[in-house]
């Protein structure tokens, strides 16, 4: 997207707006397979934004502190406290938000300092057993180098993901495979999609 100035524009506070004002309209049950999927879309559609970002800068259309301000932007307006009068659909988008935070760590490492060294499936392992010892920030930290390396062209393997026990790090690890899934496919996810 352009803006009219021919701008490159990666995401707009009105774009996740549409997604809010979507999911106010339906009964958010995280048991059905209809809410699951459109709370996964509004998730990889901010990752796909991230994406596009993280494509202009490796392609050299945007400079580092551009990078930088963009990715900025996008977690400004995803991570914004959102007023929803249903408790569990406020549920539901608080756990999205937290999926997405180490997306956008991830990437501003990514363009700040380049991929870490390191295996995928280590650090998540090291993420996990960090939280165990509820050492959030370390296990945060695992999760973003995990990020990069998911960024670079490593996958992340689906199956560690699900023998993790519920919690922060298993939350992280699925924005991670919503980033890996946008890598793959950076298609942008339409609001007015039937799903």
């Amino acid at each position: 997207m352009t803006d009219e100035d021919g701008v490159e524009t990666f995401y707009t506070e009105e774009r996740w707006q549409n997604w809010l004002d979507r999911l106010a309209e339906e009964e958010l049950d995280p048991e059905d397979e209809d809410s699951a999927r459109l709370l996964l879309n509004l998730q990889d559609d901010a990752a796909i934004a991230v994406v596009k970002v993280l494509a202009a800068f490796d392609e050299d259309r945007i400079d580092e502190e551009r990078a930088v301000e963009e990715i900025q932007t996008i977690r400004d307006i995803v991570l914004a406290d959102v007023s929803f009068d249903d408790e569990d659909a406020l549920m539901l988008i608080d756990g999205v938000q937290t999926s997405l935070v180490p997306v956008f760590y991830a990437a501003e490492e990514y363009v700040v300092g380049g991929v870490v060294e390191g295996d995928v499936d280590e650090f998540v392992r090291a993420a996990a057993d960090a939280e165990s010892e509820d050492d959030l920030d370390a296990a945060l930290g695992y999760i973003v180098q995990a990020g990069t390396r998911i960024i670079d062209g490593e996958g992340l393997d689906i199956e560690l993901a699900e023998e993790l026990e519920y919690g922060l790090v298993s939350e992280w690890v699925n924005g991670l495979d919503s980033l890996q899934s946008a890598i793959e496919d950076p298609e942008v996810v339409e609001e007015d999609e039937d799903v």
